[in-house]
């Protein structure tokens, strides 16, 4: 099985509730879909979202430097030399890594259709079954209740909560949100870089003294400042997470061996595909850390990959925060994954297992081969 072709597609599903966090609001899932096609009529899908807060990465400059660098490389290679694939789409340019993602989603797609098998069985097999928590978008007390009380009655029994812009209003929020929920829902607090070292350190004192357990803290402080991870880590009980901070596998034996987090967040956009992944998950194992499997605000078929993953990964990742496409009004993507609610579910179709996706909007000057 050959790569003969590559192009692209868009892909707009509105969302239920805008998502708001400290660093953006996002009204609509805004996939960029890339389609590989290959020499016996198979089709790889991958996709990414636009996050140039985040990755830096738009949909314009990814389908620039796949058609301009990566695309050329991969013509005619197959599809069964894996890992020759990953590393042509890794090291051809620096960063990028939404757009490889997308391309090494689509490679994996295509990997496990060669097999004819799903691809968390190809990764090593696992549960079938798994259980996302919800995001809860920053917002006025009374509004993030609103939206707490319901994703509680839609079956949601994990709350991420979205804080950081604003630190006597967050501590108001998580203590009013905890009042109302904590009896009967686990409660994870991301704060996208909203706070400081010391901020973080006042706010989890003046909650931990007030009972408040919350499961995890995901990434209070800038994305470089490891050193404040490290501070806050040494100063409170509960768990630490990091995110933006551990986008390479580099990042995170630097983040484990100086003890600067208890948590490791591992997005399929960050890391720049699964490979990298897979990689970071089996680094985590060697330090006997903990590990979170995320997303950014892409749909179905790049979750549909962090979810074969977390299967086959189950040792290591033991939280999922795979809401995007439960996020969204309606799931364009026919098989593969489903969604619903808090339940996710794998096929036992192979690769993704996508058969069909319905409102693409295909880019026609976007074709490798030109």
């Amino acid at each position: 099985m050959k790569i003969k072709a590559i192009r692209f597609a868009k892909l707009k599903v509105p969302l239920v509730t805008p998502f708001k966090t400290a660093l953006r609001e996002v009204s609509f899932i805004e996939d960029l879909v890339v389609l590989i096609e290959t020499d016996c009529g198979q089709l790889g899908y991958g996709s990414a979202a636009a996050t140039p807060v985040i990755t830096g990465d738009t949909h314009q400059g990814m389908i620039s430097v796949i058609n301009q660098f990566i695309a050329p490389k991969l013509i005619d290679m197959e599809i069964a030399n894996l890992n020759q694939v990953c590393h042509i789409i890794q090291s051809t340019v620096v960063g990028n890594n939404s757009a490889k993602a997308a391309l090494e989603l689509a490679v994996y797609d295509l990997w496990g259709k060669l097999y004819q098998a799903p691809l968390y069985k190809l990764l090593g097999g696992g549960s079938k079954a798994l259980r996302t928590d919800i995001t809860i978008s920053v917002d006025g007390i009374d509004k993030m209740l609103a939206d707490c009380e319901l994703a509680v009655q839609q079956g949601f029994d994990i709350l991420k909560v979205k804080i950081g812009n604003d630190l006597q209003q967050d501590i108001a929020r998580i203590n009013a949100i905890y009042q109302s929920f904590g009896q009967q829902t686990q409660i994870r607090l991301d704060v996208n870089q909203g706070w400081s070292a010391k901020q973080t350190v006042f706010a989890l004192q003046q909650l931990e003294s007030k009972n408040v357990q919350l499961e995890l803290v995901e990434q209070p402080v800038k994305s470089d400042d490891f050193k404040g991870l490290k501070y806050i880590t040494e100063r409170v009980n509960t768990p630490i997470m990091a995110d933006e901070s551990a986008f390479s596998p580099q990042q995170v034996i630097q983040l484990l061996e100086h003890n600067a987090v208890d948590i490791i967040n591992i997005k399929v956009m960050k890391t720049g595909g699964l490979s990298r992944a897979i990689e970071i998950a089996n680094i985590t194992a060697q330090y006997q850390a903990q590990c979170m499997i995320g997303c950014m605000l892409e749909g179905s078929i790049a979750v549909a990959g962090a979810a074969h993953l977390a299967s086959a990964k189950a040792q290591q990742i033991t939280k999922i925060d795979l809401d995007g496409p439960a996020l969204g009004q309606y799931d364009p993507v026919q098989g593969g994954v489903e969604f619903k609610g808090p339940e996710i579910t794998l096929g036992d179709a192979p690769g993704l297992g996508i058969t069909d996706i319905n409102g693409l909007q295909h880019i026609t000057n976007g074709i490798w081969p030109l």
